[in-house]
Order: C-alpha cells, then structure tokens, then sequence
C-alpha cells in the first residue's frame, strides 16, 4: 500500500461532500458507509459511493479511494463490499475488525468481486480499523489473517467505540489510551514491516493546536498518518506528522557517510558525535523513506 499522512472521511450519503473531498489535497479519501450514514439510507449512499468510485477511477489525478464497509456484526458488510469492489477501489476499510473469521470472509468476498469485474487480483487492499477491546487484543491476528491487510487504523477518537468499550477517559496528553495505542502500533510493526499503522480522527474540529500536539505525539509513537474530518485539518496534520528538516538532513549525513566508510572496510563510525553502525544505518534509511512523503507531489 501506499503510504499516506492524510485519508479524509467524506459521507456515502452527500455525493457533493464527496466529490469536493477528492479535490481537498488530502492523500486518500474515505467514502464512508457507516457511522455517517443513517441505516435507512445504507443503499442510497452505496449507490452515490459506486458513482463516485466510478468518476474517480477514470481521473489520471487523484487522491487513493477508500470506502469505509459496516461491521460484519451489523448484516451489511457483504452488500457493502458487493457494491463498492470495482474498478478505482483501493482499499476497503473495515470497521470495528475485531474477529479473524469476520477479516478472512471479506477478503474472500473482495477476491470473488475481483474476480467477476476483471480487476487485478490483490487490488482492493483491506484496512483494519481496531476501534474496541477485543480488536486491540486480537490485532496481530487480525493483521495475519490475510495477505490483503495492508494497514491498521487506531480508534483513537474522543468518545468514540473505543474508549466507549475500554471506560477510559479522555486527554490531550493521551495517558487513557496510552496503551492500546502503542500495542496496536506493535502488533502492526510486528505482523510485517510493509503494514502500514495510522492513527484515527482528531474530533474536535475547533481545537488545532489540540489536533497538532495529539498528531505529533501519535507520530513520535511510530504512526505515519491518520484520518482527518474536514479539509482544514489536512496541512496540519501533514506538518506534524512530516520528518523535521534538522533530521533529514542529519540522516542524509549518516547515510552517505556510512556507505562510504562501509566501502572503506569499515561498519562504525561517528556522525556528528553519535555511533552509527548497521542498525543506525538502517535507521537513517527508514526515515529518509517516511520523509519522501512530505515532498510536494
């Protein structure tokens, strides 16, 4: 999957709020199917989302589509992922991804769809969106039941299912979900170094220095990026989440320094007063990578 510091959530229900969403700036778009949308219009909105899939798809520019599919528990996931696997789909989103069966019949279900629509197998990704208790516990799992889990999403909004289910409070400092948050980012560096961990919505839409400071401690736990409500927090979220410059630079130094002292037979060395051997070495290269994704596109 292709990396992202922004996925913006747009409503399966408003074709309008979608439409401008594709046009936001944003890395990728979420066309939701669910807690956005009422239940007695779930068919209407997966209508209005399989015509801006469609539209989408035939644009040499745009930002990645997402569609965030109903839980598995509510009947509706496969009606959802019947109507949104199509060509222009990058990724299913699947909320509330808390069973390994539930991740192992939506990607059958998406391989069938691919099939019947001469898609490229492999070609609809699933993210797991680990929103309650026992998605926290089972998020390894979760990550291995199948090859198409290409990233996790924390639940890590301000009253939301999470901390809802969890009882906990809620803070800027982010003590409360301090836990879950790391064990998720674990378990998805763990499962593979190719899954991708993103953070969830920041919900409070007049509080931007909360959005920032929430943004880039969630960054220094090892999240690439997250989910964002409303065009106005896109830029923000991308300068928190972006590599500083005095790093780039930095590990720039470390790279070309140790390339060239490894040609020279040798595999530690100090960089501005600082050991670098392999392990460094290959963290200098990790963060050059992430930092790629801030440079204007």
């Amino acid at each position: 999957m292709k990396p992202v510091r922004t996925a913006l959530f747009a409503p399966g229900i408003k074709e309008r709020v979608m439409t401008k969403a594709l046009e936001s700036g944003a890395d990728a778009v979420i066309l939701d199917l669910e807690d956005s949308v009422p239940l007695a219009s779930k068919a209407e909105a997966r209508a209005l989302v399989t015509k801006t899939i469609d539209a989408a798809a035939a644009s040499s520019v745009r930002p990645l589509i997402y569609v965030r599919v109903n839980a598995a528990t509510t009947g509706l996931l496969f009606d959802d992922l019947n109507a949104v696997v199509r060509p222009g789909l990058d990724a299913v989103l699947l909320s509330k991804a808390e069973n390994v069966e539930d991740v192992q019949q939506t990607a059958a279900a998406i391989e069938s769809h691919e099939a019947q629509r001469g898609m490229k197998q492999g070609s609809a990704e699933i993210i797991l969106q680990i929103e309650n208790a026992l998605g926290v516990y089972n998020c390894f799992n979760l990550i291995k039941a199948s090859r198409r889990v290409a990233a996790t999403c924390f639940g890590s909004a301000r009253d939301g299912d999470l901390q809802t289910d969890l009882g906990c409070s809620w803070s800027i400092e982010g003590t409360e979900l301090l836990y879950a948050r790391s064990k998720v980012l674990l378990d998805t560096r763990a499962a593979s170094s190719h899954i991708l961990p993103l953070d969830g919505v920041f919900s409070d839409l007049s509080d931007e220095s909360g959005l920032i400071a929430d943004s880039r401690l969630s960054a220094r736990l090892g999240y690439i990026g997250r989910t964002v409500i409303h065009p106005k927090q896109i830029a923000p979220v991308k300068n928190a989440y972006a590599v500083p410059e005095g790093e780039v630079a930095y590990y720039q130094k470390v790279v070309t320094e140790f390339a060239a002292a490894e040609k020279g037979g040798t595999a530690a060395i100090s960089v501005d007063g600082k050991l670098v051997d392999y392990a460094m070495a290959q963290r200098a290269r990790r963060v050059l990578e992430l930092a790629s994704l801030d440079r204007p596109r």
